[in-house]
Formats: structure tokens, C-alpha cells, sequence
């Protein structure tokens, strides 16, 4: 076990910015974007890109698409204003975030009405679906923490011990630790599996090639195993937007070189 949790460790280590570090994606070659010119350049407008790559069909569109912080830095270069941007969007409502589990460095970000959407329709025809409701409606408009204690749940949000066990078993909320709960993606067990799976996969590829650098170009057009279930792109970005990867411009394209760790 603790062998298992040390490679999960070291798979999804998001190192620590360096200053100065440029965006693969915002490098020039000759002249010319690498890739992603007709992104808007504004935080909303990257993650709705990203939002773009998530493979909905893969779970039969039970998931709202799930962005993983990080991997907004592989677009936009300003990671404080990236920052900035999304408490903005998080204070207006329009983006809910998660604490996934796997690494206390990672977080989604999903749009709120997103996941109001497929969360009722995960508790539909359950008896859950009315608590689940109560929460969507006037827990999440008020707040828009990660986290929630017994004592706000039951004094400010007058939820009773019955409804907060409704909540963790439709999936909304998962346990931190002893009267405590995460706010959680019904259903996101699968995608947290196949992200873990990806990643390796990519990041194997990598290191198993020449001086463990290779062409993005060639590592989008390469035959992808069967653990890259959420599609080569959605990868890269979050390779890059970890600093897992080095991007460096070439006269050929950009060239990801496998950082030491």
C-alpha cells in the first residue's frame, strides 16, 4: 500500500513555479503561435477551451467537464492573474471548485450550472434527489468554499444529520475527515482513475524516448495506449500546466523535455 500511494505521489508531484517559465503554449516559433492563436486570451475563455477537450461521451455525458487548475498555466503564462480570474468567476458564481483527493495541489474547476445540471440528474428518481436539490439551491449560491463542517451545516444551512448523509451518499459531498466534507463530482470516481492511468501513460511515453524529450506534434500524432482514455491533448495540458514537462522552441515546433523530479 504504501508503495501504491508513493508512485500516485510522485505521478501527480506538481512542482513548485519557477519564475520566469514560459507558457508552451504562448511561445512563438518562427513568428508563429506554437498553437491554440484562436484561444481568447482571458481566463473564462481558456478554460472554456479546455472544457472543450473533456471527452463527455467517455462517461455518457454523466459529468460536467472537469478542468484541472493547472493546466490553465499551459495557456496563459500569468498564473497570478490566472489566480485572480478565478476567484473572480468563483465569487460571481460561475465556476464551483474541487480538491480531487489524489494530490492536495490539484483542483478542478467546473461551471457552476455545469454541475448543478448533472447533479440533480445523478440523484434523479433517488431519495436523495430533494436534499440534493436543498443544497444546490441554497448552500452553493451563498458558498462557495471546498469544504464544510458539521457545525455550519447544521446551524447556518439547518441541514439535519440524515441530509448531510444523503448528501455524501448522491456523491455531493465526500468525507475530509471527521465532521468535516469535501464538496465533491457525483460520479468522477472513473475520471479520476483514468487521469491517473493517463498521465503514467504519457509520461512513460516521454521518458522512453530519446533523451526523454519529444515534438509535440509527433506526441499528438502517435498511437496512444489504451490507459489514454481522455484524449492526448487534455494530457499535454496537464503536463505542461504541472511543469512536468519543459517546454523548449525548436526551429521544428516545441519540444517537451521531461523534467528532473
Amino acid at each position: 500500500m504504501n508503495r501504491k500511494r508513493s508512485l500516485i505521489s510522485d505521478t501527480f508531484k506538481v512542482k513548485k513555479r519557477r519564475l520566469g517559465t514560459e507558457s508552451c503554449f504562448g511561445v512563438q516559433v518562427n513568428g508563429k503561435n506554437s498553437i491554440l492563436q484562436d484561444v481568447p486570451l482571458d481566463t473564462k475563455g481558456a478554460l472554456q477551451y479546455l472544457a472543450s477537450l473533456f471527452p463527455r461521451k467517455l462517461f455518457n455525458d454523466t459529468l460536467p467537464p472537469i478542468v484541472l487548475k493547472h493546466q490553465l498555466y499551459s495557456i496563459k503564462q500569468d498564473r497570478t492573474l490566472v489566480d485572480r480570474q478565478l476567484n473572480e468567476l468563483k465569487d460571481q458564481g460561475e465556476i464551483l471548485m474541487f480538491q480531487l483527493g489524489f494530490d492536495t495541489d490539484a483542483f478542478a474547476v467546473v461551471f457552476a450550472q455545469d454541475y448543478k445540471v448533472k447533479a440533480l440528474a445523478a440523484a434523479a428518481g433517488r431519495e436523495t434527489l430533494g436534499t440534493v436539490q436543498k443544497f444546490l439551491e441554497t448552500v452553493l449560491p451563498s458558498c462557495m468554499d471546498l469544504s464544510f463542517n458539521k457545525e455550519k451545516m447544521l446551524k447556518k444551512f439547518l441541514f439535519r444529520d440524515q441530509e448531510i448523509t444523503q448528501l455524501v451518499k448522491s456523491g455531493v459531498l465526500t468525507v475530509r475527515d471527521a465532521g468535516s466534507w469535501w464538496l465533491a463530482i457525483p460520479n468522477s470516481g472513473r475520471f479520476t482513475k483514468f487521469f491517473i492511468q493517463g498521465r503514467k501513460a504519457v509520461l512513460g511515453m516521454i521518458k522512453k524516448s530519446k533523451y526523454k524529450e519529444v515534438l509535440q506534434t509527433d506526441l499528438e500524432c502517435r498511437k496512444m495506449t489504451s490507459h489514454v482514455k481522455l484524449g492526448i491533448q487534455y494530457h499535454i495540458h496537464d503536463i505542461i500546466g504541472a511543469e512536468l514537462v519543459e517546454c523548449v522552441p525548436t526551429t521544428s515546433g516545441i519540444l517537451l523535455r521531461l523534467t528532473d523530479t
